[in-house]
Protein backbone atom coordinates (compact mmCIF):
# COMPACT_ATOMS: atom_id res chain seq x y z
CA UNK A 1 0.00 0.00 0.00
CA UNK A 2 1.35 3.49 -0.83
CA UNK A 3 1.09 6.46 1.25
CA UNK A 4 -1.57 7.88 -0.68
CA UNK A 5 -3.50 4.97 -0.42
CA UNK A 6 -3.09 5.04 3.11
CA UNK A 7 -4.04 8.48 3.48
CA UNK A 8 -7.14 8.30 1.76
CA UNK A 9 -8.34 5.25 3.43
CA UNK A 10 -8.05 6.77 6.98
CA UNK A 11 -9.49 10.36 5.74
CA UNK A 12 -12.70 8.14 4.10
CA UNK A 13 -12.64 6.60 7.58
CA UNK A 14 -12.37 9.52 9.56
CA UNK A 15 -15.11 11.12 7.66
CA UNK A 16 -17.43 8.27 8.60
CA UNK A 17 -16.98 8.95 11.59
CA UNK A 18 -17.84 11.84 12.00
CA UNK A 19 -21.11 11.00 9.74
CA UNK A 20 -21.62 8.91 12.44
CA UNK A 21 -21.39 11.08 15.37
CA UNK A 22 -23.15 13.80 13.13
CA UNK A 23 -26.13 11.50 12.88
CA UNK A 24 -26.55 10.21 16.45
CA UNK A 25 -26.04 13.82 17.87
CA UNK A 26 -29.19 14.80 15.40
CA UNK A 27 -30.69 11.90 16.53
CA UNK A 28 -30.38 12.62 20.08
CA UNK A 29 -31.77 16.12 19.52
CA UNK A 30 -34.81 14.17 18.16
CA UNK A 31 -35.13 11.48 20.95
CA UNK A 32 -34.93 14.26 23.74
CA UNK A 33 -38.57 15.49 25.06
CA UNK A 34 -38.71 19.37 25.21
CA UNK A 35 -42.53 20.59 24.88
CA UNK A 36 -41.67 23.91 26.68
CA UNK A 37 -38.78 24.98 23.99
CA UNK A 38 -40.44 23.14 20.63
CA UNK A 39 -42.84 25.77 20.25
CA UNK A 40 -40.07 28.74 20.78
CA UNK A 41 -37.71 27.21 18.66
CA UNK A 42 -39.95 26.52 15.88
CA UNK A 43 -41.18 30.18 15.89
CA UNK A 44 -37.52 31.43 15.90
CA UNK A 45 -36.12 29.54 13.10
CA UNK A 46 -39.08 30.56 10.93
CA UNK A 47 -38.52 34.13 11.89
CA UNK A 48 -34.47 33.70 10.98
CA UNK A 49 -36.22 32.82 7.52
CA UNK A 50 -34.35 35.09 4.81
CA UNK A 51 -32.47 36.66 7.62
CA UNK A 52 -35.44 38.87 8.74
CA UNK A 53 -34.59 38.93 12.77
CA UNK A 54 -30.70 40.22 11.47
CA UNK A 55 -32.48 42.72 8.79
CA UNK A 56 -34.68 44.38 11.47
CA UNK A 57 -31.83 44.76 13.40
CA UNK A 58 -29.81 46.30 11.48
CA UNK A 59 -32.81 48.71 10.39
CA UNK A 60 -32.86 49.77 13.69
CA UNK A 61 -28.81 50.29 13.54
CA UNK A 62 -29.25 52.05 10.52
CA UNK A 63 -31.65 54.83 12.00
CA UNK A 64 -28.63 55.97 14.23
CA UNK A 65 -25.71 57.61 12.76
CA UNK A 66 -21.80 56.81 13.68
CA UNK A 67 -20.79 53.29 14.77
CA UNK A 68 -24.48 52.00 14.96
CA UNK A 69 -24.81 53.26 11.14
CA UNK A 70 -21.52 51.40 9.88
CA UNK A 71 -22.22 48.22 12.17
CA UNK A 72 -25.42 47.82 10.14
CA UNK A 73 -23.43 48.48 6.98
CA UNK A 74 -20.94 45.45 8.43
CA UNK A 75 -23.65 43.23 9.51
CA UNK A 76 -25.33 43.65 5.90
CA UNK A 77 -22.41 42.82 4.02
CA UNK A 78 -21.58 40.09 6.18
CA UNK A 79 -24.81 38.72 5.38
CA UNK A 80 -24.26 38.70 1.68
CA UNK A 81 -21.27 37.38 1.48
CA UNK A 82 -22.31 34.35 4.13
CA UNK A 83 -25.53 33.80 1.95
CA UNK A 84 -23.87 33.76 -1.41
CA UNK A 85 -21.17 31.13 0.11
CA UNK A 86 -23.46 28.99 1.43
CA UNK A 87 -26.43 28.55 -1.12
CA UNK A 88 -24.43 29.39 -4.18
CA UNK A 89 -21.35 27.42 -3.34
CA UNK A 90 -21.25 25.16 -0.39
CA UNK A 91 -24.78 23.77 -1.24
CA UNK A 92 -24.17 23.19 -4.76
CA UNK A 93 -20.25 21.77 -3.85
CA UNK A 94 -21.36 19.34 -1.19
CA UNK A 95 -24.87 18.55 -1.98
CA UNK A 96 -25.59 16.97 1.48
CA UNK A 97 -29.05 15.67 1.38
CA UNK A 98 -31.34 16.73 4.45
CA UNK A 99 -31.90 14.83 7.34
CA UNK A 100 -34.65 12.25 7.76
CA UNK A 101 -36.74 13.81 10.17
CA UNK A 102 -39.71 11.00 9.95
CA UNK A 103 -37.47 8.39 10.37
CA UNK A 104 -35.43 10.10 13.36
CA UNK A 105 -38.95 10.62 15.11
CA UNK A 106 -38.67 14.28 14.92
CA UNK A 107 -41.61 15.56 17.00
CA UNK A 108 -44.47 16.98 14.48
CA UNK A 109 -44.44 20.29 16.86
CA UNK A 110 -41.34 21.00 16.27
CA UNK A 111 -41.27 20.82 11.90
CA UNK A 112 -41.10 24.14 9.93
CA UNK A 113 -41.32 23.36 6.46
CA UNK A 114 -38.17 21.15 5.25
CA UNK A 115 -35.97 23.34 2.82
CA UNK A 116 -35.61 21.82 -0.55
CA UNK A 117 -31.81 22.50 -0.68
CA UNK A 118 -28.82 21.20 0.40
CA UNK A 119 -28.01 20.84 4.19
CA UNK A 120 -24.69 21.82 4.34
CA UNK A 121 -23.99 23.81 5.23
CA UNK A 122 -26.43 25.57 7.14
CA UNK A 123 -27.19 29.34 5.59
CA UNK A 124 -29.51 29.70 8.57
CA UNK A 125 -26.54 29.76 10.39
CA UNK A 126 -24.15 31.34 8.27
CA UNK A 127 -25.88 34.38 8.10
CA UNK A 128 -27.15 34.77 11.91
CA UNK A 129 -23.23 34.24 13.02
CA UNK A 130 -22.03 36.72 10.29
CA UNK A 131 -23.98 39.48 10.73
CA UNK A 132 -23.60 38.63 14.95
CA UNK A 133 -19.89 39.03 14.74
CA UNK A 134 -19.72 42.10 11.81
CA UNK A 135 -21.56 44.10 14.52
CA UNK A 136 -20.13 42.70 17.39
CA UNK A 137 -17.01 43.52 16.41
CA UNK A 138 -18.00 47.58 15.44
CA UNK A 139 -20.26 47.35 18.89
CA UNK A 140 -19.22 45.39 21.25
CA UNK A 141 -22.10 45.97 23.49
CA UNK A 142 -24.08 43.96 21.24
CA UNK A 143 -21.88 41.18 20.59
CA UNK A 144 -22.94 38.71 23.75
CA UNK A 145 -26.79 39.03 22.71
CA UNK A 146 -26.27 38.64 18.77
CA UNK A 147 -23.97 35.94 19.41
CA UNK A 148 -26.62 34.34 21.39
CA UNK A 149 -29.02 35.05 19.26
CA UNK A 150 -27.43 33.37 16.45
CA UNK A 151 -26.29 30.28 18.32
CA UNK A 152 -30.17 29.75 19.38
CA UNK A 153 -30.81 29.80 15.76
CA UNK A 154 -28.31 27.69 14.33
CA UNK A 155 -29.53 25.21 17.15
CA UNK A 156 -33.00 25.69 16.13
CA UNK A 157 -31.94 24.34 12.75
CA UNK A 158 -31.35 20.88 14.23
CA UNK A 159 -34.16 21.30 16.60
CA UNK A 160 -36.70 21.36 14.13
CA UNK A 161 -34.86 18.43 11.98
CA UNK A 162 -33.73 20.52 8.56
CA UNK A 163 -30.40 20.24 9.43
CA UNK A 164 -27.53 17.75 11.49
CA UNK A 165 -25.08 19.56 13.87
CA UNK A 166 -22.29 19.30 11.41
CA UNK A 167 -23.90 21.47 8.87
CA UNK A 168 -24.98 23.80 11.71
CA UNK A 169 -21.06 24.36 12.99
CA UNK A 170 -19.91 24.71 9.15
CA UNK A 171 -22.08 27.54 8.72
CA UNK A 172 -20.55 29.27 11.71
CA UNK A 173 -17.26 28.49 10.74
CA UNK A 174 -18.16 30.18 7.32
CA UNK A 175 -20.39 32.56 8.80
CA UNK A 176 -17.33 34.17 10.66
CA UNK A 177 -15.24 34.03 8.11
CA UNK A 178 -17.71 35.83 6.09
CA UNK A 179 -18.17 38.51 8.87
CA UNK A 180 -14.15 39.05 8.16
CA UNK A 181 -14.45 39.48 4.57
CA UNK A 182 -17.34 42.21 5.44
CA UNK A 183 -15.14 44.24 8.11
CA UNK A 184 -11.79 43.95 5.46
CA UNK A 185 -13.77 45.71 2.59
CA UNK A 186 -15.57 47.92 5.24
CA UNK A 187 -12.30 49.08 5.87
CA UNK A 188 -10.76 49.04 2.95
CA UNK A 189 -13.35 51.35 1.66
CA UNK A 190 -13.22 53.76 4.47
CA UNK A 191 -9.73 54.08 3.43
CA UNK A 192 -10.18 54.89 0.73
CA UNK A 193 -12.54 57.56 1.37
CA UNK A 194 -10.08 59.07 3.46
Amino acid sequence: MTDDTTTTGTLRAVLHDIRAVDGAVYGAVAATSTPTLDTALRRLSTAANHSKISFSVAAALALVPGRPRRAALAGVGAIAVASASANLLGKRLVRRPRPDREAARVVVGRHVPMPTSASFPSGHTASAVAFATAVGSVLPPLSLPLAALAWTVGYSRVHTGVHYPGDVAAGALLGVASAGVSLAAGSWWAARER
